[in-house]
């Protein structure tokens, strides 16, 4: 039969053993403690060694790299190339001389003009607007051109030279809207240079002003209705006009006279400008075309 131990002691017991058992968990925790010290230590030290050797080693081999609050991104730029900048002085010498187109005209020498000139600006103008055999029929006769002036002559020393016989034409001409010899320019103000220039040819003809500045072309027509006309000197715009309203008769015209060789301020020809070009053009389709082949009506070159 088994003893029986009495509960006092067996409390005892239990309360010895928990004692013990708490005593070896406290020496246990102390050591690992202090394993855990001795390796924190150890290896605190391992790598703050580490790290020097790591300072010297950069500080030899490669320079000290700043912080990466002191970096500065830059995005990468293109590179063109750039003209240097203009003074205005210079940008207003450019466009100054840009302004000059007739800088090569005023250079070279001046060519009188000739009858192959006013031929081949007629094939030039209706080349694109008329046949092969159209262009063929306004070829004008050599026999319709005087001579050309050779830049020797003034005015009225070439009118001489063209028509000897002046004098007698203007006596026996009566018939009113119409005259004897036209002579065409480019502007108002050249018309009046070119009439105060005919006193030495003129004589006792009659000299009309045919161009639009202050005149109106009703009254042109009224004084070309009631006088007799021997001479009309204008624009091919004004006298296009007159022709239309039928206050001038291209029909008893004997000389057509071109202004052909006077150049304007910026070094242009008549002829080379192209609202006075496309105007005589117009003009000659108007019967002056018919009129030359015709032989009833020269054509000069001044």
């Amino acid at each position: 039969m088994a003893k029986a131990i009495p509960a006092l002691s067996l409390i005892n017991q239990g309360r010895r053993r928990a004692r013990n058992d708490a005593a070896g968990h406290r020496s246990s925790s102390r050591a690992s403690k202090q394993n855990q010290t001795d390796f924190s230590s150890l290896t605190s030290s391992v790598l703050s060694d580490f790290l020097k050797f790591c300072r010297l080693s950069c500080c030899i081999t490669a320079p000290v790299c700043p912080p990466a609050s002191l970096w500065i991104v830059t995005k990468p730029t293109e590179c063109f190339l750039t003209r240097p900048k203009e003074t205005e002085e210079a940008r207003k010498t450019r466009k100054w001389k840009k302004k000059k187109i007739s800088d090569i005209l005023a250079k070279s020498e001046p060519k009188p003009g000739s009858p192959g000139d006013l031929q081949q600006l007629v094939k030039d103008h209706y080349s694109g607007s008329r046949s092969v055999i159209e262009l063929e029929e306004l070829n004008l006769p050599d026999s319709c051109f005087l001579k050309a002036n050779d830049l020797t002559h003034s005015l009225s020393s070439y009118l001489k030279e063209i028509c000897p016989k002046w004098v007698k034409l203007r006596k026996t001409h009566g018939e009113k809207k119409s005259v004897l010899m036209l002579i065409l320019c480019s502007s108002a103000v050249r018309a009046l240079e070119l009439i105060r220039s005919l006193t030495a040819f003129k004589g006792d003809a009659k000299v009309m002003k045919l161009f639009a500045k202050h005149i109106k072309v009703q009254e042109q027509v009224k004084l070309l209705e009631k006088r007799v006309i021997h001479l009309g000197v204008g624009t091919p715009g004004r006298i296009k006009e007159l022709v239309k309203q039928d206050g001038l008769n291209l029909n008893p015209l004997k000389f057509l006279v071109f202004d052909w060789n006077w150049r304007d301020q910026k070094l242009r020809r008549m002829m080379d400008i192209p609202e006075i070009r496309k105007e005589v053009f117009e003009l000659l389709d108007m019967g002056v075309f018919s009129l030359c082949k015709s032989e009833s009506l020269k054509l000069g070159l001044f």
